[in-house]
Protein backbone atom coordinates (compact mmCIF):
# COMPACT_ATOMS: atom_id res chain seq x y z
CA UNK A 1 0.00 0.00 0.00
CA UNK A 2 1.17 3.48 -1.00
CA UNK A 3 -0.23 6.88 -0.04
CA UNK A 4 0.62 9.77 -1.71
CA UNK A 5 1.37 12.39 1.06
CA UNK A 6 -0.03 16.04 0.51
CA UNK A 7 -0.05 18.63 2.83
CA UNK A 8 -3.02 20.81 2.86
CA UNK A 9 -2.33 24.36 1.72
CA UNK A 10 -3.88 25.59 4.80
CA UNK A 11 -5.40 24.23 8.05
CA UNK A 12 -8.98 23.06 7.73
CA UNK A 13 -11.03 25.70 9.46
CA UNK A 14 -12.01 24.89 12.65
CA UNK A 15 -15.89 25.59 12.30
CA UNK A 16 -17.73 27.18 15.50
CA UNK A 17 -21.29 28.30 15.68
CA UNK A 18 -20.69 31.64 15.32
CA UNK A 19 -18.94 31.19 11.93
CA UNK A 20 -21.18 28.69 10.36
CA UNK A 21 -23.02 29.83 7.43
CA UNK A 22 -26.72 29.80 7.41
CA UNK A 23 -27.32 26.84 5.46
CA UNK A 24 -26.05 24.72 8.40
CA UNK A 25 -29.18 25.13 10.03
CA UNK A 26 -31.81 24.82 7.45
CA UNK A 27 -32.11 22.30 4.60
CA UNK A 28 -31.13 23.49 1.64
CA UNK A 29 -32.29 22.85 -2.28
CA UNK A 30 -30.67 21.44 -5.27
CA UNK A 31 -32.21 20.47 -8.24
CA UNK A 32 -35.35 20.79 -6.13
CA UNK A 33 -34.41 18.21 -3.40
CA UNK A 34 -34.22 18.86 -0.04
CA UNK A 35 -30.84 18.84 1.32
CA UNK A 36 -29.63 18.38 4.77
CA UNK A 37 -26.14 20.61 6.00
CA UNK A 38 -24.11 17.29 5.93
CA UNK A 39 -25.63 16.56 2.61
CA UNK A 40 -25.13 20.00 1.83
CA UNK A 41 -21.51 19.69 2.56
CA UNK A 42 -20.90 16.52 1.13
CA UNK A 43 -22.22 17.92 -2.22
CA UNK A 44 -22.06 21.88 -2.57
CA UNK A 45 -19.66 23.16 -0.13
CA UNK A 46 -16.63 22.89 -2.17
CA UNK A 47 -14.60 24.72 1.01
CA UNK A 48 -16.03 22.15 3.37
CA UNK A 49 -13.56 19.39 4.49
CA UNK A 50 -16.66 17.21 4.22
CA UNK A 51 -16.81 18.29 0.50
CA UNK A 52 -16.36 15.01 -2.00
CA UNK A 53 -16.52 16.13 -6.14
CA UNK A 54 -19.21 13.78 -7.11
CA UNK A 55 -18.70 14.84 -11.17
CA UNK A 56 -15.41 13.07 -11.03
CA UNK A 57 -16.19 9.63 -8.73
CA UNK A 58 -16.52 6.69 -10.93
CA UNK A 59 -17.23 3.99 -9.38
CA UNK A 60 -14.22 1.00 -11.07
CA UNK A 61 -13.65 -2.58 -10.30
CA UNK A 62 -10.17 -1.35 -9.26
CA UNK A 63 -11.36 0.44 -5.99
CA UNK A 64 -11.69 -0.79 -3.04
CA UNK A 65 -14.39 -2.10 -0.91
CA UNK A 66 -15.66 0.04 2.18
CA UNK A 67 -17.10 -1.21 5.51
CA UNK A 68 -17.61 0.44 8.63
CA UNK A 69 -18.97 -0.09 12.10
CA UNK A 70 -19.74 2.26 14.90
CA UNK A 71 -16.93 0.78 16.53
CA UNK A 72 -14.57 -2.67 16.19
CA UNK A 73 -17.26 -4.73 16.58
CA UNK A 74 -17.79 -4.76 12.30
CA UNK A 75 -14.22 -6.46 11.99
CA UNK A 76 -16.53 -9.40 12.95
CA UNK A 77 -18.35 -9.09 9.64
CA UNK A 78 -15.61 -8.28 7.12
CA UNK A 79 -13.83 -11.50 8.89
CA UNK A 80 -16.03 -13.96 7.59
CA UNK A 81 -16.09 -11.42 4.30
CA UNK A 82 -12.46 -12.15 4.25
CA UNK A 83 -12.90 -16.22 4.69
CA UNK A 84 -16.11 -16.41 3.15
CA UNK A 85 -15.74 -19.33 0.02
CA UNK A 86 -18.65 -20.26 -1.69
CA UNK A 87 -18.18 -20.09 -5.06
CA UNK A 88 -15.35 -20.44 -7.96
CA UNK A 89 -12.85 -17.83 -7.84
CA UNK A 90 -12.76 -18.32 -12.10
CA UNK A 91 -16.12 -18.90 -13.12
CA UNK A 92 -17.55 -17.04 -10.36
CA UNK A 93 -20.35 -20.73 -10.14
CA UNK A 94 -21.52 -21.56 -6.64
CA UNK A 95 -19.23 -24.27 -4.99
CA UNK A 96 -16.16 -24.03 -2.72
CA UNK A 97 -13.07 -23.95 -4.54
CA UNK A 98 -10.77 -23.61 -1.31
CA UNK A 99 -10.09 -19.80 -2.12
CA UNK A 100 -11.66 -16.97 -0.57
CA UNK A 101 -14.18 -15.46 -2.78
CA UNK A 102 -12.66 -11.47 -2.21
CA UNK A 103 -9.41 -12.91 -2.22
CA UNK A 104 -8.02 -10.37 -5.19
CA UNK A 105 -10.11 -7.25 -3.42
CA UNK A 106 -8.83 -4.47 -1.17
CA UNK A 107 -11.09 -3.47 2.04
CA UNK A 108 -11.23 -0.48 3.78
CA UNK A 109 -12.41 -0.58 7.32
CA UNK A 110 -13.27 2.55 9.37
CA UNK A 111 -14.45 2.49 13.09
CA UNK A 112 -16.19 5.22 14.45
CA UNK A 113 -14.97 4.45 18.09
CA UNK A 114 -14.78 8.31 19.57
CA UNK A 115 -18.95 8.85 18.53
CA UNK A 116 -19.92 5.25 19.58
CA UNK A 117 -21.87 3.63 21.39
CA UNK A 118 -24.63 4.49 18.66
CA UNK A 119 -27.58 2.98 20.59
CA UNK A 120 -27.86 5.68 22.46
CA UNK A 121 -28.40 8.72 20.27
CA UNK A 122 -32.38 7.67 20.42
CA UNK A 123 -33.00 7.53 23.71
CA UNK A 124 -31.05 11.36 24.32
CA UNK A 125 -33.79 11.90 21.31
CA UNK A 126 -30.47 12.96 18.65
CA UNK A 127 -31.50 10.35 16.11
CA UNK A 128 -30.57 13.44 13.44
CA UNK A 129 -26.97 13.71 15.23
CA UNK A 130 -26.27 9.75 14.26
CA UNK A 131 -27.71 10.04 11.07
CA UNK A 132 -24.80 12.91 10.85
CA UNK A 133 -22.31 10.52 11.99
CA UNK A 134 -22.80 7.88 9.68
CA UNK A 135 -23.46 10.06 6.87
CA UNK A 136 -19.51 10.98 7.75
CA UNK A 137 -18.53 7.82 8.06
CA UNK A 138 -19.74 7.16 4.23
CA UNK A 139 -18.20 10.69 3.29
CA UNK A 140 -14.67 9.15 5.17
CA UNK A 141 -15.21 6.14 2.75
CA UNK A 142 -16.03 8.06 -0.25
CA UNK A 143 -13.29 10.67 0.37
CA UNK A 144 -9.20 10.44 0.13
CA UNK A 145 -8.66 12.28 3.14
CA UNK A 146 -7.05 11.31 6.60
CA UNK A 147 -4.78 12.14 9.63
CA UNK A 148 -1.89 10.25 10.62
CA UNK A 149 -2.48 10.59 14.22
CA UNK A 150 -4.78 12.40 16.27
CA UNK A 151 -2.19 14.94 16.89
CA UNK A 152 -1.68 16.14 12.96
CA UNK A 153 -2.41 19.26 12.39
CA UNK A 154 -3.28 18.69 8.41
CA UNK A 155 -5.13 16.19 6.88
CA UNK A 156 -3.57 13.85 4.26
CA UNK A 157 -5.10 12.82 0.81
CA UNK A 158 -4.09 9.58 -1.14
CA UNK A 159 -6.73 7.07 0.14
CA UNK A 160 -8.25 5.45 -2.20
CA UNK A 161 -12.65 5.90 -2.63
CA UNK A 162 -14.77 3.14 -2.67
CA UNK A 163 -16.60 1.37 -5.63
CA UNK A 164 -19.20 -0.38 -2.89
CA UNK A 165 -20.19 0.62 1.13
CA UNK A 166 -20.66 -2.67 3.59
CA UNK A 167 -22.61 -0.66 6.58
CA UNK A 168 -21.78 -3.30 9.24
CA UNK A 169 -23.54 -1.23 12.00
CA UNK A 170 -27.07 -2.61 12.90
CA UNK A 171 -28.24 0.82 14.22
CA UNK A 172 -26.45 2.64 11.77
CA UNK A 173 -28.65 0.47 9.07
CA UNK A 174 -31.99 0.95 10.77
CA UNK A 175 -31.43 4.66 10.83
CA UNK A 176 -29.44 6.07 8.38
CA UNK A 177 -29.34 3.49 5.39
CA UNK A 178 -32.44 4.84 3.53
CA UNK A 179 -31.56 8.56 4.43
CA UNK A 180 -27.83 7.96 2.66
CA UNK A 181 -29.50 5.76 -0.56
CA UNK A 182 -31.32 8.80 -1.56
CA UNK A 183 -28.80 11.31 -1.08
CA UNK A 184 -26.78 8.98 -3.20
CA UNK A 185 -28.99 9.47 -6.00
CA UNK A 186 -28.75 13.21 -5.53
CA UNK A 187 -24.89 12.85 -6.72
CA UNK A 188 -25.17 11.03 -9.44
CA UNK A 189 -22.90 8.00 -8.21
CA UNK A 190 -24.78 4.69 -8.76
CA UNK A 191 -23.01 3.44 -4.97
CA UNK A 192 -24.32 0.25 -3.75
CA UNK A 193 -25.07 0.99 0.24
CA UNK A 194 -25.00 -3.04 1.81
CA UNK A 195 -26.67 -3.32 5.22
CA UNK A 196 -26.21 -6.26 7.81
CA UNK A 197 -30.41 -5.91 8.58
CA UNK A 198 -32.04 -7.23 5.85
CA UNK A 199 -29.02 -10.12 5.66
CA UNK A 200 -30.06 -11.21 9.30
CA UNK A 201 -33.65 -10.94 8.60
CA UNK A 202 -32.79 -13.63 5.84
CA UNK A 203 -30.79 -15.55 8.03
CA UNK A 204 -33.66 -15.98 10.71
CA UNK A 205 -36.06 -17.08 8.23
CA UNK A 206 -33.66 -19.61 6.59
CA UNK A 207 -33.77 -21.57 10.01
CA UNK A 208 -37.37 -21.95 10.11
CA UNK A 209 -39.91 -24.18 8.00
CA UNK A 210 -42.84 -22.64 6.55
CA UNK A 211 -45.20 -23.92 8.42
CA UNK A 212 -43.33 -24.29 11.82
CA UNK A 213 -44.70 -22.10 15.45
CA UNK A 214 -41.48 -20.48 16.80
CA UNK A 215 -40.08 -17.68 18.87
CA UNK A 216 -37.36 -15.58 17.31
CA UNK A 217 -35.26 -13.06 19.40
CA UNK A 218 -33.72 -10.19 18.07
CA UNK A 219 -30.76 -9.05 20.48
CA UNK A 220 -29.13 -5.98 19.89
CA UNK A 221 -28.43 -2.36 20.65
CA UNK A 222 -30.52 -0.42 22.42
CA UNK A 223 -31.30 2.07 19.52
CA UNK A 224 -31.56 -1.11 16.78
CA UNK A 225 -34.47 -2.22 18.91
CA UNK A 226 -36.07 0.96 19.00
CA UNK A 227 -35.83 1.08 15.63
CA UNK A 228 -38.13 -1.91 15.13
CA UNK A 229 -36.12 -2.66 11.98
CA UNK A 230 -35.54 -6.40 12.45
CA UNK A 231 -39.04 -6.75 13.53
CA UNK A 232 -40.46 -4.73 10.12
CA UNK A 233 -37.96 -6.51 7.84
CA UNK A 234 -38.59 -10.01 9.38
CA UNK A 235 -42.47 -9.75 9.06
CA UNK A 236 -41.93 -8.21 5.76
CA UNK A 237 -39.78 -11.52 4.51
CA UNK A 238 -42.39 -13.86 6.28
CA UNK A 239 -45.27 -12.32 4.60
CA UNK A 240 -42.99 -12.65 1.22
CA UNK A 241 -41.83 -16.61 1.61
CA UNK A 242 -45.65 -17.23 2.03
CA UNK A 243 -44.61 -18.77 6.02
CA UNK A 244 -47.79 -19.72 7.71
CA UNK A 245 -46.70 -20.45 10.85
CA UNK A 246 -47.19 -19.05 13.87
CA UNK A 247 -44.09 -16.21 14.63
CA UNK A 248 -43.40 -14.58 17.74
CA UNK A 249 -40.71 -11.67 17.47
CA UNK A 250 -38.99 -11.03 21.00
CA UNK A 251 -36.28 -8.39 21.38
CA UNK A 252 -33.93 -7.23 23.79
CA UNK A 253 -32.00 -3.98 23.61
CA UNK A 254 -28.42 -4.85 25.05
CA UNK A 255 -27.54 -1.92 26.64
CA UNK A 256 -23.74 -1.70 27.83
CA UNK A 257 -22.85 -4.90 26.03
CA UNK A 258 -21.56 -3.94 23.18
CA UNK A 259 -19.76 -1.10 25.00
CA UNK A 260 -18.00 -3.70 27.10
CA UNK A 261 -16.70 -5.67 24.34
CA UNK A 262 -15.34 -2.16 23.25
CA UNK A 263 -13.97 -1.31 26.98
CA UNK A 264 -15.90 1.83 26.72
CA UNK A 265 -15.26 3.56 30.21
CA UNK A 266 -18.86 4.50 30.82
CA UNK A 267 -19.60 1.00 31.55
CA UNK A 268 -16.61 -1.45 32.18
CA UNK A 269 -13.19 -0.51 33.91
CA UNK A 270 -10.95 -3.57 33.48
CA UNK A 271 -8.48 -1.93 36.38
CA UNK A 272 -11.50 -1.23 38.85
CA UNK A 273 -12.06 -3.36 41.67
CA UNK A 274 -14.78 -1.58 43.51
CA UNK A 275 -17.88 0.53 41.91
CA UNK A 276 -17.30 3.55 40.39
CA UNK A 277 -18.83 7.33 40.34
CA UNK A 278 -18.77 7.24 36.74
CA UNK A 279 -20.49 3.92 35.89
CA UNK A 280 -23.44 4.38 33.64
CA UNK A 281 -24.27 0.73 32.95
CA UNK A 282 -27.37 -1.41 35.24
CA UNK A 283 -27.35 -1.05 38.99
CA UNK A 284 -29.59 -2.80 41.56
CA UNK A 285 -33.59 -2.24 41.19
CA UNK A 286 -33.51 1.53 40.08
CA UNK A 287 -34.22 2.60 36.33
CA UNK A 288 -34.87 1.41 33.18
CA UNK A 289 -32.16 -1.35 33.04
CA UNK A 290 -31.98 -2.40 36.13
CA UNK A 291 -30.61 -5.36 37.89
CA UNK A 292 -33.68 -7.42 39.55
CA UNK A 293 -32.26 -8.46 43.25
CA UNK A 294 -34.94 -11.78 42.65
CA UNK A 295 -32.90 -12.62 39.76
CA UNK A 296 -29.77 -12.90 40.93
CA UNK A 297 -29.55 -16.57 41.53
CA UNK A 298 -30.42 -16.68 37.85
CA UNK A 299 -28.42 -14.16 36.32
CA UNK A 300 -25.22 -16.31 38.30
CA UNK A 301 -23.09 -13.51 38.00
CA UNK A 302 -19.30 -14.36 37.83
CA UNK A 303 -17.70 -12.23 40.58
CA UNK A 304 -14.22 -13.97 39.96
CA UNK A 305 -11.47 -11.01 38.29
CA UNK A 306 -13.69 -7.94 39.72
CA UNK A 307 -16.45 -9.25 36.44
CA UNK A 308 -18.95 -7.58 38.88
CA UNK A 309 -18.18 -5.09 41.32
CA UNK A 310 -19.52 -5.01 44.73
CA UNK A 311 -19.45 -2.87 48.17
CA UNK A 312 -19.35 -5.42 50.29
CA UNK A 313 -17.35 -8.55 50.91
CA UNK A 314 -20.31 -10.90 50.38
CA UNK A 315 -22.38 -10.93 47.32
CA UNK A 316 -25.53 -11.06 49.05
CA UNK A 317 -24.74 -7.60 50.89
CA UNK A 318 -24.04 -5.47 47.95
CA UNK A 319 -26.35 -2.21 48.61
CA UNK A 320 -24.05 -0.94 45.12
CA UNK A 321 -23.49 -3.64 42.48
CA UNK A 322 -21.97 -2.83 38.75
CA UNK A 323 -21.31 -5.28 35.98
CA UNK A 324 -17.36 -5.05 34.88
CA UNK A 325 -17.60 -7.75 32.30
CA UNK A 326 -18.95 -8.49 28.53
CA UNK A 327 -19.87 -12.30 30.24
CA UNK A 328 -22.04 -10.40 33.19
CA UNK A 329 -23.44 -8.40 30.65
CA UNK A 330 -24.42 -10.92 28.36
CA UNK A 331 -26.13 -12.95 31.56
CA UNK A 332 -27.68 -9.95 32.53
CA UNK A 333 -29.52 -9.26 28.97
CA UNK A 334 -30.44 -13.05 28.74
CA UNK A 335 -32.11 -13.77 31.73
CA UNK A 336 -34.67 -11.03 31.09
CA UNK A 337 -35.23 -12.30 27.29
CA UNK A 338 -36.55 -15.59 28.49
CA UNK A 339 -38.42 -13.80 31.03
CA UNK A 340 -40.44 -11.56 28.64
CA UNK A 341 -41.14 -14.93 26.41
CA UNK A 342 -42.11 -16.91 30.00
CA UNK A 343 -44.63 -14.29 30.95
CA UNK A 344 -46.24 -14.57 27.52
CA UNK A 345 -47.45 -17.98 28.50
CA UNK A 346 -48.01 -19.00 25.29
CA UNK A 347 -45.21 -18.25 22.90
CA UNK A 348 -43.93 -21.00 21.06
CA UNK A 349 -40.63 -22.09 22.40
CA UNK A 350 -37.62 -19.81 21.06
CA UNK A 351 -36.02 -21.56 18.04
CA UNK A 352 -33.49 -18.64 17.51
CA UNK A 353 -31.75 -15.53 18.20
CA UNK A 354 -30.73 -13.15 15.71
CA UNK A 355 -27.22 -11.07 16.73
CA UNK A 356 -28.62 -7.50 15.71
CA UNK A 357 -25.08 -6.05 16.88
CA UNK A 358 -21.73 -6.98 15.11
CA UNK A 359 -19.94 -7.07 18.63
CA UNK A 360 -22.31 -9.83 19.92
CA UNK A 361 -20.71 -12.85 17.82
CA UNK A 362 -17.46 -12.16 19.71
CA UNK A 363 -18.84 -13.98 22.52
CA UNK A 364 -20.95 -16.62 20.36
CA UNK A 365 -18.94 -19.52 22.81
CA UNK A 366 -20.37 -17.40 25.92
CA UNK A 367 -23.69 -16.86 24.42
CA UNK A 368 -24.27 -20.90 23.88
CA UNK A 369 -22.75 -21.79 27.32
CA UNK A 370 -25.27 -18.86 28.73
CA UNK A 371 -28.31 -20.44 26.92
CA UNK A 372 -27.79 -23.74 28.38
CA UNK A 373 -27.14 -23.07 31.76
CA UNK A 374 -31.11 -21.23 31.21
CA UNK A 375 -32.00 -24.12 29.31
CA UNK A 376 -31.15 -26.58 32.60
CA UNK A 377 -32.19 -23.74 35.15
CA UNK A 378 -34.29 -25.08 37.97
CA UNK A 379 -35.89 -23.68 40.64
CA UNK A 380 -38.28 -25.60 43.33
CA UNK A 381 -36.90 -28.60 41.40
CA UNK A 382 -38.92 -28.05 37.81
CA UNK A 383 -37.27 -26.32 34.83
CA UNK A 384 -37.54 -22.62 34.68
CA UNK A 385 -37.19 -21.71 31.00
CA UNK A 386 -36.65 -25.64 29.07
CA UNK A 387 -40.48 -25.45 27.54
CA UNK A 388 -39.59 -22.81 26.53
CA UNK A 389 -36.44 -22.51 24.31
CA UNK A 390 -35.50 -24.96 22.02
CA UNK A 391 -32.08 -27.64 23.50
CA UNK A 392 -30.04 -25.78 20.63
CA UNK A 393 -30.86 -22.56 19.70
CA UNK A 394 -29.81 -21.07 16.44
CA UNK A 395 -27.47 -18.15 16.56
CA UNK A 396 -27.89 -16.00 13.49
CA UNK A 397 -25.09 -14.21 12.55
CA UNK A 398 -25.95 -11.58 9.65
CA UNK A 399 -22.17 -11.81 8.06
CA UNK A 400 -21.99 -14.84 5.89
CA UNK A 401 -25.48 -13.33 4.15
CA UNK A 402 -23.76 -9.68 4.05
CA UNK A 403 -20.77 -11.93 1.86
CA UNK A 404 -23.19 -13.25 -0.47
CA UNK A 405 -24.82 -10.04 -1.09
CA UNK A 406 -21.95 -8.30 -1.67
CA UNK A 407 -20.72 -11.17 -4.10
CA UNK A 408 -23.74 -10.86 -6.07
CA UNK A 409 -23.58 -7.12 -6.07
CA UNK A 410 -19.69 -7.20 -7.60
CA UNK A 411 -20.56 -10.46 -9.67
CA UNK A 412 -23.81 -8.89 -11.46
CA UNK A 413 -22.15 -5.58 -12.08
CA UNK A 414 -18.72 -6.58 -13.44
CA UNK A 415 -16.79 -5.10 -9.97
CA UNK A 416 -14.93 -7.75 -9.30
CA UNK A 417 -11.06 -6.62 -9.45
CA UNK A 418 -9.32 -8.15 -12.28
CA UNK A 419 -6.10 -7.00 -11.65
CA UNK A 420 -4.51 -6.88 -8.29
CA UNK A 421 -1.80 -5.48 -7.34
CA UNK A 422 0.68 -8.83 -6.43
CA UNK A 423 0.62 -7.52 -2.82
CA UNK A 424 -2.72 -5.93 -1.47
CA UNK A 425 -2.92 -4.61 2.07
CA UNK A 426 -6.26 -3.68 3.52
CA UNK A 427 -6.57 -0.92 5.89
CA UNK A 428 -7.88 -0.06 9.14
CA UNK A 429 -8.83 3.56 10.19
CA UNK A 430 -10.42 4.86 13.97
CA UNK A 431 -11.87 7.77 14.73
CA UNK A 432 -10.34 9.76 17.54
CA UNK A 433 -11.48 13.13 19.41
CA UNK A 434 -10.10 15.69 17.53
CA UNK A 435 -7.66 18.17 20.09
CA UNK A 436 -7.58 20.83 17.33
CA UNK A 437 -11.50 21.84 18.15
CA UNK A 438 -11.82 23.35 21.04
CA UNK A 439 -15.46 22.69 21.53
CA UNK A 440 -14.64 18.93 22.06
CA UNK A 441 -14.93 17.98 25.92
CA UNK A 442 -13.20 15.07 26.86
CA UNK A 443 -13.68 12.51 30.17
CA UNK A 444 -10.60 11.46 32.09
CA UNK A 445 -10.06 8.85 30.26
CA UNK A 446 -9.22 11.32 27.16
CA UNK A 447 -12.75 9.75 25.57
CA UNK A 448 -15.54 11.95 24.79
CA UNK A 449 -17.49 12.80 27.51
CA UNK A 450 -21.24 11.12 27.54
CA UNK A 451 -22.64 14.79 28.18
CA UNK A 452 -20.67 16.07 25.11
CA UNK A 453 -21.36 12.93 22.90
CA UNK A 454 -24.56 13.20 23.56
CA UNK A 455 -25.06 16.72 24.24
CA UNK A 456 -24.24 17.61 20.29
CA UNK A 457 -26.91 19.05 17.57
CA UNK A 458 -27.19 18.20 14.36
CA UNK A 459 -26.63 20.49 11.97
CA UNK A 460 -23.73 21.79 13.53
CA UNK A 461 -21.49 20.75 10.84
CA UNK A 462 -17.88 19.97 12.48
CA UNK A 463 -14.62 18.24 13.02
CA UNK A 464 -15.78 16.71 16.11
CA UNK A 465 -13.16 13.71 15.58
CA UNK A 466 -10.03 12.95 13.25
CA UNK A 467 -9.64 9.41 11.45
CA UNK A 468 -6.54 7.97 11.53
CA UNK A 469 -4.97 4.43 11.12
CA UNK A 470 -4.91 1.67 13.78
CA UNK A 471 -2.94 1.31 16.26
CA UNK A 472 -1.36 0.34 20.01
CA UNK A 473 -2.67 3.81 21.10
CA UNK A 474 -6.06 3.62 19.73
CA UNK A 475 -6.99 -0.24 19.64
CA UNK A 476 -7.52 -1.88 23.32
CA UNK A 477 -4.73 -4.46 24.22
CA UNK A 478 -7.97 -6.67 25.20
CA UNK A 479 -9.53 -5.89 21.57
CA UNK A 480 -6.25 -7.04 19.51
CA UNK A 481 -6.43 -10.28 21.87
CA UNK A 482 -10.30 -10.83 21.00
CA UNK A 483 -9.10 -10.43 17.25
CA UNK A 484 -6.70 -12.91 17.37
CA UNK A 485 -8.56 -15.27 18.60
CA UNK A 486 -12.32 -15.18 16.97
CA UNK A 487 -11.14 -13.30 14.23
CA UNK A 488 -7.48 -14.17 12.58
CA UNK A 489 -8.19 -13.23 8.64
CA UNK A 490 -8.73 -9.59 10.05
CA UNK A 491 -5.76 -9.72 12.75
CA UNK A 492 -3.04 -11.05 10.11
CA UNK A 493 -4.26 -7.90 7.68
CA UNK A 494 -4.04 -5.27 10.49
CA UNK A 495 -0.74 -6.21 11.22
CA UNK A 496 -0.01 -6.23 7.30
CA UNK A 497 -1.50 -2.76 7.65
CA UNK A 498 1.28 -1.34 10.28
CA UNK A 499 4.13 -2.93 8.52
CA UNK A 500 3.34 -1.24 5.99
CA UNK A 501 3.29 1.96 6.98
CA UNK A 502 5.74 1.54 9.43
CA UNK A 503 8.15 0.92 6.05
CA UNK A 504 6.90 4.57 4.81
CA UNK A 505 7.79 5.66 8.21
CA UNK A 506 3.94 6.96 8.74
CA UNK A 507 3.73 5.34 12.34
CA UNK A 508 6.18 5.27 14.64
CA UNK A 509 7.30 1.63 14.78
CA UNK A 510 6.17 -1.60 12.83
CA UNK A 511 3.49 -2.87 15.75
CA UNK A 512 3.66 -5.59 17.61
CA UNK A 513 0.10 -6.80 18.83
Amino acid sequence: MVFKLKRSVVFYRLLVISCLPLFAFSQQKTNGALLSPIEWSMLKDTGNFYYVNFERYKIAPKLPVGVFDSGTGGLAILNTILTYDRHNNTTQAFGTDGIPDFEKEKFIFLADQANMPYGYYSIENKADLLVEHVFKDVQFLLSDKYYLDGADPVFHTGKKQVKTVVIACNTATAYAKAQIDSFTKKTGVNLKLIGVIDAGAKGVMDVLRKDENASVAVFATVGTIASKGYERTILSLKDRRGFTGQLRIFSQGGYGLAESIDGVSDFIAAKASVPRNDYRGPVLNTGEFKIDRTLLSTYNFDFENNGMLCDSKHADDCSILQINSPVNYLRYHLVPLMEKIRSEGNAPPLKAIVLGCTHYPYLVKELRSVLKELYDFQKDGKYVYRPLMAEHVQLIDPAENVAAELFEYLSYNSLFNPTPSSLITNEFYISVPNPSNRSVELNAQGELSYEYKYGRKAGNIQEYVKVVPFSKKNIPEETIERLQALAPAVYEEILLFHISNAKLDKLPAAIKF
